[in-house]
């Protein structure tokens, strides 16, 4: 037992050293090898071969005007890479003459043929040392893509191949700098802005996920492991805005041209649909610090609450009219343009009032007398002194809250700038007792131009208070999705009593007031100037002013208003400071150039009565069959007095009368067919036995026989014209 024991150990000591123990050797020796000696090696192939799923990121929805111009869509490119690994060499070398080539004439035109080829044999010679992902070229089309896929090597795919294509997108808007900021952008470095923004998520659309691999860590560069995603990406939605690029248009080169001109710091102008609030055009421009040059940067017309000026006095005439307490024919004395509240002079701007005393209150209106419109106000509304009853001041600012002037118009982008309506007795907000005088003129409070836009077009709109609007749908493939349609806010700001005077007041500020010299024959409009002191300052014996803020805003046609618009045009600093010399330019020509393009500000031609037509107007001496005539006229709905019994006829016009005479022919004479079409010509000569030859088109002007000629069978000219 004992020997068979030693035998069995030594047999194991023998098959633990003999093979055990240098099969551990020869491991631990691999392993050294692997991790240490060979390890970047291998660390770097673990890192090339590294695979995950990975998002793939969603074609974003275009944003398109209201008649589906894109105003923005996403253009596709691709960068294309080359793996010269996946080739074989036969394939590599085959191909790389008529490759070289290719690169040379259609991929690079700084590539000569020789160095293309040069370029491609580097590729293959150091394939241990260089990237599986080598740059061709960046931002190829999908046509030249198309065309690339086709050179040798290539077309074999890219898993032989080794062309790859990483698909890319970039934001184009076709029309330029057209509504840029409305618009707005996406951006990986700076805030989101405009309906790019507000609707990212509808136009952003659902990424997929693909299996990829990591071929360029350094780079963060992946490749698709196959041809299909995992989860295919689902495109976002397009997103249709009430915008009229014609309009828009339009809008933009007027504001543009008013800031050359003018040399304003910053000038905005909106226009709305009267009776939907859909806004068909927005335009801001900006200067450019320390140049003459302006783009949109900012949307002032959003984003901007400014003291409104004297386009806020409507308000303060409606508050008045809505309460009962003045007629238009009322009168006030203006004081020849200047009064005093306190310690602190008002006087009005300009030298409309300086040679009157008592006028209308229509006239103070239209001549924009801050001093009229501040005495009605402080008269009807002010505190009393010694009175502790604040409820009049609150009745003022209860009907500016009547009319809206406290909303937002809550838009649809982002970034809404909110009203400032002071409360009485709000010592933090600063009302004092210069508060209802100066805001009965447009000072002390805030709106943004858009704001005050609403409350124009309410009152073209006969009171209803519109949401204004930029979105009217999104859609995915043609079919709308959702739909967003006009909402009424309110549905009467003031009574129609109220309204019907508004309407009067601000026609008659361009038929008679300070927008005068903007009238047009063509037709009406109706609207009110403003002009704005910027960062005044009242001190004891002076008031600092830091500039002028022009506006103008009202409607078009005034008889039936199909849009409002509002122009503000800030700090202009040559050319006119005044609302109706700097703003309201701006408004008459979009209105002059919309009235001149767009076919719904006319009324229809044939509308009303048909005209009594004029003898010169009615056909005369045309010559025919009775019953061709008669079907025409009866066509053309006119009528006529039946004094023929003859199968020809002759039209005569008498006074506004159309007569049918009769047209006797002789049998065997040659008669008279001057003015007879060509057919019923022919009829009466060939039934003659004449032979008949005729030059030019038309009705018969002249024949070579003269009527009356026996008839023998002769040819007979017949000229036309």
């Amino acid at each position: 037992m004992a020997e068979v024991k030693n035998e069995v150990l030594t047999r194991v000591y023998i098959l633990t050293f003999g093979i055990v123990l240098p099969m551990a050797l020869i491991l631990m020796y691999k392993t050294i090898v692997i991790g240490v000696v060979e390890g970047e090696k291998w660390r770097d192939y673990g890192r090339r071969s590294y695979v995950q799923t990975r998002p793939v990121k969603a074609e974003r929805g275009n944003i398109m005007a209201h008649d589906g111009s894109l105003l923005a869509t996403s253009v596709p490119f691709f960068n294309l890479y080359f793996d010269p690994t996946v080739a074989t060499d036969d394939e590599y070398f085959d191909n790389l003459d008529t490759l070289a080539y290719c690169f040379a004439h259609y991929l690079d035109k700084n590539f000569t043929v020789g160095g293309a080829r040069e370029y491609l044999i580097d590729l293959r010679d150091t394939l241990e040392n260089r990237s599986r992902h080598v740059l061709l070229k960046r931002k190829v089309s999908f046509a030249e893509k198309k065309k690339i896929e086709q050179f040798p090597l290539f077309n074999l795919g890219r898993y032989r191949g080794g062309l790859i294509a990483t698909k890319l997108s970039e934001r184009k808007r076709p029309f330029g700098v057209l509504a840029r900021r409305t618009i707005g952008y996406v951006r990986d470095q700076a805030k989101d802005v405009g309906l790019e923004d507000s609707f990212n998520k509808e136009l952003g659309g659902t990424p997929g996920e693909q299996v990829m691999m990591l071929v360029d860590k350094k780079r963060d560069l992946w490749i698709p492991m196959d041809n299909l995603a995992k989860i295919e990406p689902k495109q976002g939605k397009d997103l249709v805005t009430t915008i009229d690029v014609n309009i828009q248009d339009i809008t933009e080169r007027a504001l543009y041209d008013a800031m050359q001109y003018h040399n304003a710091e910053w000038g905005t102008a909106v226009v709305m649909e009267v009776k939907t609030g859909r806004i068909k055009a927005i335009a801001n421009l900006g200067r450019v610090e320390g140049k003459r040059e302006w783009y949109e940067v900012y949307n002032y017309a959003v984003g901007r609450a400014i003291e409104p000026g004297s386009t806020f006095k409507l308000a303060s005439m409606m508050a008045m009219l809505e309460d009962g307490y003045i007629t238009l024919e009322d009168k006030v004395d203006i004081e020849h343009g200047k009064t005093t509240y306190y310690d602190q002079e008002m006087v009005d701007a300009g030298s409309h009032s300086a040679h009157l005393d008592t006028i209308t209150v229509r006239k103070a209106f239209e001549i924009s007398s801050n001093v009229g419109l501040s005495k009605l106000v402080t008269a009807f509304y002010g505190k009393k002194e010694g009175d502790k009853d604040r409820n009049k001041e609150r009745k003022f600012i209860e009907r500016l809250k009547q009319f809206g002037l406290h909303l937002p118009t809550n838009i649809e982008i982002k970034g809404e700038a909110a009203p400032v309506i002071k409360e009485v007795e709000d010592v933090k907000a600063g009302w004092s007792g210069l508060t209802l005088p100066w805001m009965a003129t447009g000072y002390e409070v805030k709106l943004t131009p858009l704001q005050l836009l609403a409350f124009y077009n309410a009152v073209a709109n006969d009171g209803v208070l519109m949401k204004p609007t930029l979105v009217e749908r999104t859609e995915s493939f043609g079919i709308a999705i959702d739909e967003y349609r006009p909402t009424v806010v309110k549905k009467e700001i003031a009574s129609r009593k109220t309204i019907e005077q508004a309407h009067q007041l601000l026609l008659g500020v361009v038929e008679r007031g300070t927008a005068r010299a903007l009238k047009t024959k063509r037709y009406k409009f109706a609207g009110k100037t403003g002009t704005t002191q910027i960062g005044y300052k009242r001190f004891k014996n002076r008031t600092r002013v830091r500039g002028y803020q022009a506006s103008f805003v009202g409607y078009f046609p005034a008889e039936k208003p199909v849009y409002s618009c509002i122009v503000v045009i800030y700090k202009p600093e040559k050319n006119g400071i005044y609302g109706g010399d700097v703003a309201g330019p701006v408004f008459r020509k979009i209105a002059d150039k919309c009235y001149d393009s767009l076919i719904e500000l006319h009324a229809p031609m044939n509308k009303g009565p048909k005209p009594i037509l004029k003898s010169s107007q009615l056909p005369r001496n045309v010559v025919g069959e009775k019953k061709d005539i008669a079907a025409l006229l009866g066509e053309l709905d006119m009528p006529y007095y039946d004094l023929a019994n003859t199968e020809m006829v002759r039209t005569l016009a008498a006074s506004d009368s159309l007569i049918l005479e009769q047209r006797t022919l002789p049998d065997n004479q040659v008669p008279s067919v001057v003015n007879m079409g060509l057919r019923d010509a022919l009829y009466v000569l060939e039934n003659r036995g004449l032979k008949v030859k005729t030059q030019g088109v038309g009705k018969v002007v002249k024949q070579s026989i003269k009527p009356g000629t026996k008839a023998r069978g002769q040819n007979i000219l017949l000229t036309l014209n």
